[in-house]
């Protein structure tokens, strides 16, 4: 599988000058906090608002023009932030956050919406980043639906092992979750690893 992402990958440089790169998962794995920290590396500037509230991004955010450079090769990338991908949104959820009743449904019918147009923007990327929250079961529900969806579309995949920072964080239980796909475990939170991320992307791109 590695090797077909390769070869994918090759063939689109010839066609592509830049890259759609989407950043999916669940709800809170970090999927901002990734984003924000890759735009401000090679952008100079976050994507978006980070929150311990769930569903706080429920529209696709994008930043055009991430570049990306390594030992002389470019790649000029549209970075996706996507909404948190769950198989069930309750209002009820976001009363532990202060939200009144009005409020909490009119959030939860907002992360419903982000949640379909997440999957929907699949169709648009050419490859995606897969976070999963190193600190948690990664064998969910949300998680399996999100990589079936990738499958069903043939979207390239790097599986993204996130808060390794963390004591808790098992990056062992996350790649065998996963197995045959492209593995990176990170601290979107530290920086930790994101240049290992970052050349994990350039050698699948040169």
């Amino acid at each position: 599988m590695i090797h077909k992402f390769i070869n994918w990958l090759k063939k689109l440089l010839l066609k592509k000058k830049s890259v759609t790169l989407g950043i999916y998962g669940s709800p809170n794995v970090g999927k901002t906090t990734l984003a924000n920290r890759i735009c401000v590396d090679l952008a100079g500037e976050p994507m978006g608002a980070v929150s311990p509230v769930p569903h706080e991004t429920r529209v696709v955010h994008k930043k055009d023009k991430v570049t990306l450079k390594l030992r002389g090769y470019s790649l000029t990338m549209s970075l996706l932030d996507m909404p948190g991908i769950a198989v069930k949104v309750d209002y009820r959820d976001f009363l532990e956050y202060g939200f009144s009743k009005e409020d909490a449904q009119k959030r939860a019918r907002e992360a419903t919406r982000g949640v379909v147009d997440a999957v929907r923007h699949m169709d648009k990327v050419d490859a995606a980043l897969f976070i999963i929250d190193a600190t948690e079961d990664p064998y969910t529900q949300a998680n399996i639906t999100i990589l079936g969806n990738m499958e069903a579309r043939n979207v390239p995949v790097i599986v993204v092992a996130n808060k390794i920072d963390l004591p808790s964080a098992n990056t062992v239980r996350v790649k065998e979750a996963f197995p045959g796909y492209d593995f990176v475990e990170v601290s979107a939170m530290t920086g930790e690893n994101l240049e290992r991320l970052y050349k994990e992307i350039v050698q699948k791109l040169s």
